[in-house]
């Protein structure tokens, strides 16, 4: 099994490992300006949306949220795709459709409120993830991470954001590689900002990362998953007894220390199988099983399907909605003049 990219690293981490697993890659970015009285409804992303502020000041209203959040210029939020949200220059305002306006306007940066009047401009970009990162996004992200201009991340992910903006809407050879780098790089910011700004996070794999307790023992499961870990290895690698690391990881991680080994052997069978056409059989060994049918097996329990059943559906649309996705990660503005905020 080809190794999973891992953002360049010369000794990666378990997350990044995990990024490696998750697909993540940019298949809509779009720009707005804005001025005057303005307010755009946008419904629920279903996918991993992160919202860069460049200049003014605007709120973010998420339905089910606590109270509006005023972004200002070099904010950043990242939306994990669950809930419809409101960005208004006023929170009081009555929204429009935000969808209306985005497909109505033939320009690379859409423009809301006041004709001519530009108060603020931002840039949204959509990320879709494989299946294995859809899962794992819902489970470790809350609906709203707001990164203030303070941070160190927000600077990082404005100028992320502002180039694969950039290679999106421009055929240049190589795009398709850059723009699918700088996702992986948005998406793992915006992990780093969420570990390094939390206090708390919900019991499972994010919050497992970032416990400093078993972290050599997570660094060997992701470093060799095909080896037959036992738990008195993972233990000693946290020097802790077998029964106090057990108790540790289970409280952190939600499942006890061999269970996340198997779960973690199916993310990276889920990534083979969608991007890699490595037989079914090689694939069961990398991963340290004995043979196919084992293999299938586990996997089928896993996920509801054989391994041959899964890379088939995973290479077919398999409705309208994948068909529009498709389309949007091809998308090229047309070439009409239009606002430049840059």
């Amino acid at each position: 099994m080809g190794a999973p990219p891992f953002l360049g690293s010369i000794n990666p981490d378990p997350l990044t490992h995990t990024l490696g697993v998750t697909g993540a890659r940019c298949v809509l970015a779009r720009g707005l300006t804005a001025g005057g009285a303005w307010a755009l409804r946008f419904p629920a992303p279903g996918r991993l949306k992160v919202h860069a502020v460049l200049s003014g000041v605007s709120w973010l209203t998420v339905d089910g949220g606590e109270r509006p959040v005023l972004l200002e210029p070099g904010d950043v939020v990242a939306l994990n795709g669950s809930l419809p949200y409101v960005l208004a220059a006023d929170p009081a305002l009555p929204p429009q459709d935000a969808l209306a306006l985005l497909e109505t306007s033939p320009h690379l940066f859409a423009h809301a409120g006041q004709e001519g009047v530009i108060e603020v401009v931002s840039i949204g970009a959509h990320f879709e993830l494989n299946t294995a990162g859809r899962t794992l996004l819902l489970q470790a992200l809350p609906p709203v991470i707001h990164m203030s201009r303070a941070g160190e991340e927000a600077a990082t992910l404005c100028q992320h954001l502002q180039q694969l903006l950039r290679e999106m809407s421009a055929d240049r050879p190589g795009g398709n590689r850059v723009a699918e780098q700088l996702s992986q790089l948005v998406f793992a910011h915006v992990l780093r900002a969420y570990l390094a700004g939390s206090e708390s996070f919900p019991v499972g794999w994010l919050r497992a990362l970032a416990d400093e307790r078993i972290a050599p023992a997570l660094r060997l499961m992701h470093t060799d998953p095909a080896r037959p870990w036992q738990l008195a290895e993972l233990a000693r690698a946290a020097a802790m007894s077998r029964s106090a690391f057990a108790g540790v990881f289970t409280s952190v991680a939600g499942v006890p220390p061999l269970t996340y080994l198997h779960q973690w052997r199916m993310r990276l069978a889920e990534q083979s199988l969608l991007q890699e056409d490595t037989p079914v059989s090689e694939l069961a060994l990398s991963l340290g099983y004995a043979s196919k049918s084992a293999f299938s097996h586990a996997f089928k329990r896993a996920t509801g399907v054989a391994p041959k059943r899964f890379r088939e559906a995973a290479r077919v649309p398999r409705d309208r909605a994948e068909v529009a996705r498709a389309v949007a990660a091809s998308y090229r503005p047309p070439a009409r003049p239009g606002p430049d905020p840059y």
